[in-house]
């Protein structure tokens, strides 16, 4: 009897092991750049290690979070610019460990794609090795998939995931919000990684392509303009939290803008009373009002407006945080105070966004 055979092979079938082969040498180099205390280990194996007595902790709470970077992944796809999104990946999950007072250690990161290109993952992950370094945290492992069928052309998606801790009884928010503190605004590097369906279907609108000239900042593409990386506040801010022990919460701008965010840190009975004169936007979110023709109020609970992070603090405490985020290159605006609800909303607003 003939025995039969097709012959096939994974390689027929869409996945190319020998490229995620080398991917994985080329990567090696990027990842050992974000080695720390606690972390110094080789990828390859089956999980990552961290060891939290190694990097100086006595009495840990571990905080955990995890994001993406929403559809700014299909303008990196369209305007063929990956070099960045791996900051924003790290950002959008190290930025919510810091408002909680946590100081994050290690990252893992999902790359799952249609076709594995290797220079498109090379420069995808050696962004989120240098987001790992900005922040201060060990890329310990992560996953590359090569799922044919499952993304069309040039499509991939991304996922993150930080862990960093805290030593108890130093987590935030603390438990003394109260009427009466201020917030201070740190400056954002524009839209960070929010509110994309609506840029893109503004875009799309204006008869628009990502290579011409941005209407906002004209020495750059477009693509290239909107592509610019989410900040990372961890060390300046971690540094004025440890050194000033004055500040009592902090709040990520991220999707939800201002009125969904700010709640999550404030106690009941208290409500924030925000001046949007004290905001200065960048031209991105002029020109994604005027183009787009949004109101305030949705630019408000779609973006950050140019504010990427506030900071509560009792008001006596104020100016010495302000000299404190200064001293670190964080600018801070007194963006408004806290009151007592009134049992409207949550968020109330005073003076014009100059948009």
């Amino acid at each position: 009897m003939n025995q039969r055979t097709n012959g096939l092979t994974y390689s027929d079938a869409g996945v190319d092991i020998d490229a995620g082969n080398r991917l994985v040498d080329r990567i090696k180099p990027h990842i050992r750049s974000t080695r720390r205390a606690g972390a110094d280990g080789e990828i390859g194996g089956f999980g990552g290690l961290f060891d939290l007595q190694a990097a100086g902790f006595k009495d840990p709470v571990l905080v955990a979070a995890n994001d993406g970077v929403g559809t700014k992944l299909k303008i990196a796809i369209d305007s063929g610019h990956h070099d960045t999104l791996g900051i924003d990946l790290v950002a959008m999950c190290v930025n919510d460990l810091l408002v909680q007072g946590a100081e994050p250690l290690f990252f893992l990161d999902y790359f799952a794609t249609g076709k594995l290109n290797v220079d498109q993952g090379e420069a995808i992950i050696a962004g989120i090795a240098k987001g790992c370094v900005d922040a201060g945290c060990a890329l310990i492992g992560g996953e590359t998939a090569e799922m044919p069928g499952m993304y069309s052309g040039g499509d991939y998606d991304l996922a993150g995931f930080a862990v960093g801790a805290a030593e108890r009884g130093s987590l935030l928010p603390s438990g003394d919000i109260a009427a009466g503190d201020v917030m201070l605004g740190l400056q954002s590097s524009g839209i960070h990684s929010n509110g994309f369906s609506l840029v893109r279907r503004i875009v799309e609108s204006a008869g628009l392509s990502w290579h011409q000239p941005a209407p906002f900042e004209t020495e750059s593409a477009l693509g290239e303009a909107l592509l610019t990386p989410t900040r990372i506040y961890v060390r300046p801010v971690l540094q004025v939290i440890r050194e000033t022990g004055a500040i009592k919460g902090l709040v990520h701008i991220t999707g939800g803008g201002f009125p969904e965010n700010i709640p999550r840190v404030l106690p009941e009975g208290v409500s924030a009373l925000l001046d949007l004169s004290a905001i200065n936007p960048p031209q991105v979110f002029s020109w994604l009002a005027r183009s787009g023709g949004v109101e305030s109020a949705e630019m408000l609970r779609t973006f950050n407006c140019g504010i990427g992070m506030i900071a509560i603090v009792a008001a006596d405490d104020a100016p010495r945080i302000v000299e404190a985020l200064d001293a670190v290159g964080e600018s801070a605006v007194l963006l408004g105070t806290l009151e007592a609800e009134d049992g409207d909303s949550r968020v109330r607003y005073t003076g014009t966004l100059a948009l």
